[in-house]
């Protein structure tokens, strides 16, 4: 048998999604930016596009600009605020994305901004009194970069309460949503936010493409230089049928949402209930509860083993994907910072389950019946 679940590192693209992007590939193959009826053709297909998209998120339309996928529009998101904003400080936590964590310490090298990091507690939440403090000790323009929920351990951002904080301080906020979008509604006409990233992979759309919103009121020039695509923001031709894709993704993520919610957080309250009743030891990395929990994403910390590197490696021998961590760090001889910034054991192994919608409740026995088997016959 085999079970597929890595979802936090990316998702099967669903059937919808690619029948949608089928016909695109081979009938609309105009570039948009040509003024003859084949580019006129796929111009009209982007913009309904986005306008879909935007109604999704209750955002106007011009607030959108597609990108590669999320670490684009992380990217330029944080380089926006420095170079076009005037941003002297940002402010983000040890726990982010390499996406945002790495670029932040780029962008600190090479324009000479200040660094802060908010405390964080060892289930991943920010110490919002913290925040306060950091952002009403100086009148420089500052960043807040934190990720709605995090890729490895699920701990949920109070995204409102921090935007609220952010305006009542005179602070541009950005948070990462890669994990979050199209998992969980978004009222940007309520939400009070400046930068949001999406990555259509991360939902059963297709790799390459995402978003970047950009709140109206901030005002940029271009990010990637070269022609006047993405209202001159982000110049190249658009990925035409990888808009396609996200859209449609969209659409089927928000058609029936609260039951995926319920069905996959479901799978992961049982996951959670059966490994204990196997190992009274067991705990679990991050928040657990449905209100603070990314609902897709399950950390799971095991019994102490001699042999714990072994233990992704027998499971994919088993037929089953897992995680120890981000995708994105996978091939670095390093542990998980993630894991490192909430003081995590290191001497006990761990693993991310991440669900999806086609996850079932067969396949995550199965797991569990061979974690069961990995750890009490030996096997690791």
């Amino acid at each position: 048998m085999k079970v597929y679940l890595d979802n936090a590192a990316t998702t099967p693209v669903a059937p919808e999604v690619f029948e949608a992007m089928a016909p695109i590939l081979k009938n609309d193959f105009g570039n948009p930016s040509s003024t003859h009826l084949f580019g006129r053709s796929s111009k009209a297909i982007i913009e309904h596009s986005r306008r879909g998209i935007a109604k999704h998120i209750n955002c106007q339309p011009s607030e959108i600009v597609f990108t590669s996928g999320g670490t684009e529009a992380d990217n330029m998101a944080m380089f926006t605020s420095v170079t076009e904003l005037g941003v002297k400080r940002i402010v983000t936590s040890r726990i982010e994305h390499h996406a945002v964590g790495h670029t932040a310490c780029h962008i600190q090298e090479k324009y000479s901004v200040e660094l802060v990091y908010v405390d964080i507690d060892d289930a991943g939440n920010v110490d919002l009194e913290h925040l306060e403090n950091i952002l009403g000790a100086t009148s420089q323009k500052t960043l807040v970069s934190l990720m709605h929920a995090n890729n490895e351990i699920g701990t949920l951002l109070p995204i409102v309460e921090v935007s609220k904080i952010c305006r009542r301080f005179g602070a541009y906020f950005h948070s990462d949503t890669v994990q979050t979008m199209g998992h969980y509604h978004f009222n940007l006409q309520e939400l009070d936010i400046d930068f949001l990233t999406c990555a259509a992979h991360k939902f059963h759309g297709p790799k390459g493409i995402g978003f970047l919103y950009i709140n109206n009121k901030v005002h940029s020039n271009a990010f990637i230089h070269g022609g006047a695509q993405e209202r001159g923001l982000r110049g190249g031709t658009e990925n035409l049928h990888g808009i396609v894709g996200l859209s449609k993704a969209m659409d089927l993520a928000y058609m029936n949402l609260e039951a995926h919610q319920k069905h996959v957080f479901a799978l992961k309250s049982h996951m959670m209930n059966s490994l204990r009743n196997q190992f009274p030891e067991i705990s679990f990395h991050g928040e657990t509860s449905y209100e603070k929990s990314l609902y897709t994403v399950l950390n799971v910390c095991f019994p102490q083993t001699d042999k714990a590197s072994m233990l992704l490696f027998t499971l994919d021998l088993k037929g089953i994907a897992a995680s120890g961590g981000s995708a994105c760090s996978s091939g670095s001889s390093q542990g998980s910072h993630v894991l490192q910034g909430i003081n995590a054991d290191p001497n006990r192994p761990n693993a991310r389950f991440s669900f999806s919608r086609y996850t079932t409740l067969k396949e995550i026995d199965y797991t569990v019946d061979q974690v069961v088997d990995i750890f009490k016959n030996k096997v690791v």
